[in-house]
């Protein structure tokens, strides 16, 4: 008996699918960093806010509660496109998944221009990052908070056009969904910062 008689065939082998897809455990990483720092600054903001005797201060202005309550609401509404762009592209609809990433994109960019008018109303009334602990508590958070809106307008934007030049399909589209969960990440911080901060 040779040493080829002898010899195993060869198998098919299986292919090993993760429990959790790679670019969802990156994702999950990055979130759970940016939600240390967050907790680091709330826990800033908190202890600056329940040490004053009067909050806010009354040489201070006042926030804009209610342009910021319609602001959040454009914020909020951003979700809807968005969620049916992943839906659309699942779905081979490119046009479709095209056009809803524009539309968040654009809703994105209106909540920062909102949120800049109103800070820069803020700072002309005398609410700056030095004027007092009040100040700069606001500007640090909302300000940490308006920089990850504007990485994640940038990405969609970046997203829109390789949508548009059909990149993502049906069997692969994980550069799209990262972009969702970020997006659903700014939003449901905003659904904590502003009532801790406008409200409370």
């Amino acid at each position: 008996m040779t040493a080829e008689t002898l010899a195993v065939p060869n198998r098919p082998t299986l292919e090993r699918v993760p429990p959790i897809a790679s670019h969802r455990v990156a994702m999950i990483a990055l979130i759970m960093s940016e939600l240390m720092l967050f907790a680091g600054l709330l826990g800033m903001y908190l202890v600056v806010r329940l040490s004053a005797a009067t909050w806010p201060p009354a040489d201070q202005p006042r926030l804009p509660l209610v342009v910021t309550a319609l602001n959040t609401l454009v914020l909020f509404g951003s979700l809807v496109p968005m969620t049916r762009a992943l839906g659309a592209v699942r779905r081979g609809h490119d046009a479709d998944a095209a056009r809803g990433v524009v539309v968040t994109a654009i809703l994105g960019a209106l909540f920062l221009a909102i949120q800049g008018a109103e800070w820069a109303r803020l700072v002309h009334h005398g609410l700056t990052l030095a004027s007092s602990l009040y100040g700069g508590a606001f500007y640090i958070l909302i300000g940490c908070h308006a920089l990850h809106v504007l990485t994640a307008v940038v990405w969609l934007v970046i997203v829109a056009v390789l949508t548009a030049r059909r990149y993502f399909s049906a069997a692969s589209h994980a550069g799209l969904e990262m972009c969702v969960i970020y997006w659903y990440f700014v939003s449901g911080l905003w659904a904590v910062l502003f009532p801790l901060v406008y409200l409370y």
